[in-house]
C-alpha cells in the first residue's frame, strides 16, 4: 500500500492564493485554512476594542482589527481579530512587508468556528513569538481571558478592570456595549 506525504505550503506559495469571497486564509503549520468572515456581533466587539485600546494606547503604537502577522518565518501567517503593535515594532516593519513575530497584544473574539485546540495553538504560538498578552474575548459569557508568556491565565468578568500592557486599564463592561 503506497502512502502519500503532504508537503507543507511555503509562505511564498501562500501569498499566491487567490482571494476568496467565503473569507480569508491563514497559514497554520504549512496548511492554508479558510477563516469565515466575522458576523456583525463579532465585528461590534472588534470595533469597540479597537476604539478603546487606541485611546488608551495614546500613541504608544498601532491598534487595529484583522491585523495579519507572521509569528514564525515560514509556514505561519495568522490574522488577529484585534492587535496592538508597539510604535517601535511598527517603525521596524516595512510598508511593503509583513509584521514579523506576533504583535505585543493579540486578541481573539470567540466565534462559533473557533475550536479549543485552535485557540490553544494560536495562544502558544503568539506567546512564544513576541506577544506579551493573548486575550480571548467571550461575548456570550461577557468575560476576557488574558494569558501571558509565563503560563498564567486570568479571567476578567463584569465590573473588573484589565490592566493594559502600555498603561491604564480597561473595564470588561466597556467592551460589551
Amino acid at each position: 500500500m503506497a502512502t502519500s506525504t503532504t508537503r507543507l505550503m511555503t509562505f511564498a506559495e501562500f501569498e499566491q492564493l487567490p482571494d476568496s469571497p467565503a473569507g480569508r486564509y491563514e497559514l497554520r503549520h504549512g496548511e492554508p485554512v479558510l477563516v469565515p468572515p466575522p458576523k456583525y456581533g463579532h465585528h461590534l466587539i472588534q470595533r469597540c476594542l479597537r476604539r478603546l485600546l487606541q485611546t488608551a494606547a495614546a500613541g504608544a503604537g498601532d491598534v487595529d482589527t484583522e491585523m495579519g502577522f507572521r509569528p514564525r518565518a515560514e509556514h505561519e501567517y495568522l490574522i488577529a481579530d484585534v492587535a496592538f503593535l508597539s510604535k517601535e515594532r511598527a517603525d521596524q516593519t516595512s510598508p511593503d512587508g509583513y509584521i514579523e513575530g506576533a504583535p505585543e497584544l493579540v486578541i481573539e473574539v470567540l466565534s462559533p468556528s473557533n475550536t479549543a485546540e485552535e485557540l490553544i495553538e494560536k495562544r502558544n504560538l503568539c506567546l512564544e513569538n513576541g506577544s506579551r498578552e493573548f486575550w480571548v474575548v467571550n461575548g456570550k459569557r461577557r468575560h476576557v481571558e488574558v494569558s501571558t508568556p509565563d503560563g498564567r491565565t486570568i479571567t476578567y468578568k463584569s465590573s473588573q478592570e484589565i490592566p493594559l500592557i502600555f498603561g491604564g486599564a480597561l473595564t470588561v463592561d466597556s467592551i460589551f456595549v
